[in-house]
């Protein structure tokens, strides 16, 4: 693979938008990476660009086949001026292993991060420093074959783009309501429920505009055959504390990996509190609630860090967790992570990697 990013500046830089109203998934920064793949060369021509369209033929398979992956990580500004990545190791292991499960060729992970501080580095300015914003970052690969015809592609570009967010949920970290889907199923044993494809994404979208519409944040998911057992929210892992201790779905191949999973299973297991990875039913949280201990729930993701998880509602039987109120176990959770992406507290982990 060619180590070397050629780099295009843009000749005109994009107006940045306002901080205090950035939402999330609205404004992109002023270059992009791509990297092309052919299966004579294999990976090659590594370079940023000014960001701009995409120039694809209709026939071009990404249109018409779902073959692709993607990632997702922020970069973070501290209050003395530094911009930090956080585990960007992590998301360019999990990168191949979607890679794997969609037949794209995999690539060196560590020049995967290179790539990604690379970018950063050159958009810098567009790493917000307002409380509670970060700079989103959105590897992905696309198939690039102009061909119709079910099998993998041979051609590939892999692209990096920015976006500069504020919080994902409207509510911040005030706890969210979620609505248990017991209609729908958005993955199943033997599938791509662990891989990042936007297929997931697409199967959950029926589910979530229903919730919504019934005044729900997000949608947890069952198992895809019993309907029994809890997996994920849309967009989180999730948690639960049940008399004093922190139960997660264990991870099957219709969950993904998440890491701010792992981040917060390592906190957890430092600071002694009781953990424990499992297959755990709808049920029994309900039975943990009407016997009072169910202590607190809450979801985690690049995305929001830690959403607690006020109120449930699984087959028309509403449940408030912990009065509505955020938790102590998601609340020490959100302030350590936070901290350690935006250089307030010590890095004892080592999960921070400083953008020069």
């Amino acid at each position: 693979m060619q180590k070397s990013i050629l780099i295009e500046l843009t000749k005109t830089p994009k107006t940045k938008p306002d901080q205090n109203n950035l939402g999330f998934g609205h404004y992109f920064s002023d270059h992009m990476f791509i990297m092309n793949y052919s299966t004579e060369k294999g990976w090659y021509d590594p370079r940023i660009i000014p960001y701009a369209p995409l120039e694809l033929e209709p026939s071009t398979m990404v249109f018409h086949y779902g073959q692709i992956i993607f990632e997702g990580l922020k970069a973070y500004r501290t209050e003395d001026g530094r911009v930090l990545l956080f585990r960007p190791d992590k998301n360019m292991e999990r990168i191949n292993r979607s890679n794997e499960r969609l037949c794209i060729p995999p690539f060196d992970p560590g020049f995967g991060v290179e790539a990604i501080k690379t970018i950063v580095s050159v958009d810098k300015e567009w790493v917000p420093d307002q409380e509670g914003t970060s700079l989103y970052i959105r590897p992905f690969i696309i198939p690039t074959d102009p061909y119709l015809g079910v099998r993998p592609s041979n051609t590939y570009q892999f692209i990096i783009i920015l976006c500069p967010v504020g919080a994902y949920y409207p509510e911040g970290i005030n706890p969210v309501k979620i609505y248990v889907e017991t209609r729908y199923v958005r993955a199943v044993k033997g599938g791509v429920g662990y891989a990042k494809t936007p297929g997931n994404y697409a199967a959950s979208l029926k589910a979530q505009v229903e919730a919504n519409q019934k005044g729900f944040t997000q949608v947890l998911w069952l198992d895809g055959v019993e309907k029994k057992y809890v997996e994920e929210v849309g967009t989180m892992n999730v948690f639960f504390k049940i008399k004093g201790e922190v139960i997660t779905p264990s991870l099957e191949d219709s969950i993904l990996a998440g890491i701010t999973r792992d981040s917060a299973l390592q906190l957890l297991k430092t600071w002694g509190v009781p953990i424990r990875e499992r297959k755990i039913s709808i049920q029994e949280i309900y039975d943990a609630h009407s016997q009072g201990t169910l202590e607190e729930a809450f979801g985690t993701g690049t995305a929001a860090v830690i959403s607690p998880i006020g109120e449930l509602s699984w087959d028309g039987r509403r449940i408030s967790i912990n009065q509505g109120e955020i938790g102590k176990v998601s609340a020490e959770l959100y302030r350590t992570i936070t901290g350690i992406q935006k250089g307030v507290l010590k890095d004892d982990p080592g999960w921070t990697v400083e953008v020069k």
